[in-house]
């Protein structure tokens, strides 16, 4: 259990090919697969995370080894974080920017395809936010962390206890 069987710099090394490898391959998936999971997604990913265990400790099994893969993971994570936050432009990169599904009560298909949505992933959208046809859409964006924002075509906006309380007379 407290005897390491691996290098400590190699289950550094693998760890941070694990993450990065695994960055891409969410980031190559879309938006989608992040906001909108299904059971079957979810089944992949436990079934990528067992996956890739053995990838990043190897034949270790120590606590050490462990924790060191953890760590690696954590810190990657912070600093992704950090290089996304500092330039808008590897933000874009390693996040992506919101796609526009619908606009003024016509949707667009080409941007449904290329996200690789249904209609009816949209139409659900609409009606967590009340609205009842396509038609009563003006705006309906992805956004970049897979949920949809829906903005209606009415002009009146619903207020919050929040956002009155901070209207001043």
């Amino acid at each position: 259990m407290f005897g390491m069987n691996a290098d400590p710099v190699g289950i550094v090394l693998r760890s941070l090919l694990v993450y990065v490898g695994l960055l891409i391959g969410l980031r190559v998936m879309g938006k989608r697969e992040l906001g909108q999971m299904t059971v079957f997604d979810l089944v992949v990913i436990l079934l990528i995370a067992n996956a890739v265990q053995n990838a990043m400790v190897g034949a270790d099994t120590s606590l050490q080894g462990g924790l060191i893969a953890a760590a690696v993971l954590l810190l990657i994570n912070r600093g992704v974080s950090t290089l996304s936050y500092r330039w808008a432009f590897w933000g874009r990169l390693l996040e992506g920017s919101p796609t526009v599904l619908v606009q003024d009560g016509q949707f667009l298909e080409s941007r449904l395809r290329k996200e690789g949505l249904e209609k009816g992933r949209i139409e659900m959208a609409m009606r967590e936010h009340g609205i009842e046809g396509i038609e009563g859409v003006k705006l309906a964006v992805l956004e970049t962390d897979g949920t949809i924002s829906i903005v209606p075509n009415d002009s009146r906006v619903l207020r919050t206890k929040r956002s009155v309380r901070n209207i001043h007379p």
